[in-house]
């Protein structure tokens, strides 16, 4: 029975990493052609496709856009060929759509998996988040701490001024303050017009991207994604679930949330051992975006590891059809 069989992490990692490629190699006749659904619908397809030819037992934990009214591969939607290991699955088939449209920086096609009940089930309202990169103490900056206060902390715990760290932050009017305080204490900002799991990503790797913290809110989805990403490449998250509306409160109880208030840490979003995988769409700090050439096309896709910490960078050329 599938359930009785083992997470085997490292054989099912290279599977993945075909999922994420199907999903970004299908877009690659709509970057920058300004249909997002389009692309978005390509991706879901391609994606829905490889999964169901690994051998998991998979259940759609953290699904693609209910808010948006996306084309979705749906929470709770079974995924695999069910000869394997029961799985939880969180990805976003394309993540930036509109960056995707319009060929802008960081779209990519996202994935993780883990064990069954390993991910938090988040429903589909907003989330406040809050990432650094690894090697600080827990602790060095929280969520109850203003923006300013939270770059002046980490500038200490970095040894160096507040004007020399650098936060992203989702370029959103519901940010503006947020965005005033960060620059009054002097750091700098880089503003992302979509794309907040990517936005998360670039803490891991400050040296490479420039980005030493994250802060704002965003989907609650995307906010496992991003913890799924950081469980393997280091790094810290703080997330709290934010309701508008009885209905968004109404989603969280469906989901099984009881604290409304509660503030999630990296482990409580992802309490074991995952594997992820992301696919350039578009270029960015991270990944390369797909290289088309004639009869040929190119794939950068980053594969990880929590269970070992192993980050593999992966390309892939493939005839073009």
């Amino acid at each position: 029975m599938s359930h009785l069989v083992d997470f085997n992490d490292r054989m099912l990692s290279l599977g993945l990493a075909r999922v994420s490629e199907a999903a970004a190699i299908a877009c690659a006749g709509l970057v920058g052609r300004g249909d997002e659904k389009a692309a978005d619908q390509a991706a879901v397809n391609a994606m829905r496709d490889q999964l169901n030819k690994l051998d998991i037992s998979g259940v759609v934990v953290i699904g693609e856009g209910e808010r948006d009214e996306a084309p979705m591969l749906f929470i709770g939607e079974e995924v695999g060929n069910g000869s394997g290991p029961a799985v939880d699955i969180a990805l976003d088939p394309l993540e930036g759509t509109t960056l995707t449209a319009k060929d802008m920086p960081n779209a990519l096609t996202v994935i993780a998996m883990g064990p069954r009940g390993s991910m938090l089930h988040a429903p589909d309202v907003y989330m406040d988040k809050l990432a650094i990169g690894p090697g600080y103490p827990e602790g060095v900056v929280t969520l109850d701490m203003d923006p300013a206060t939270r770059v002046s902390a980490l500038a200490r715990a970095k040894g160096c001024l507040p004007s020399d760290i650098t936060v992203c932050i989702l370029e959103r009017p519901r940010h503006q303050q947020m965005i005033e305080e960060v620059r009054g204490t002097g750091a700098a900002i880089r503003l992302i017009t979509d794309g907040d799991v990517a936005g998360v990503m670039h803490c891991a790797e400050p040296e490479v991207t420039g980005i030493d913290m994250y802060m704002g809110s965003g989907g609650a989805p995307e906010g496992v994604l991003a913890a799924a990403a950081l469980k393997c490449m280091g790094g810290q998250i703080l997330g709290r679930l934010t309701f508008r509306n009885d209905e968004e409160r109404a989603r969280a109880a469906t989901a099984g949330i009881t604290d409304l208030d509660k503030i999630y840490t990296r482990e409580e979003m992802v309490t074991r051992d995952v594997i992820f995988a992301a696919t350039g769409v578009t270029d960015g700090s991270l990944v390369d975006g797909l290289k088309r050439e004639v009869g040929w096309l190119t794939t950068d896709t980053l594969l990880m590891r929590s269970k070992t910490g192993s980050v593999r960078r992966m390309v892939y050329r493939t005839p073009r059809g």
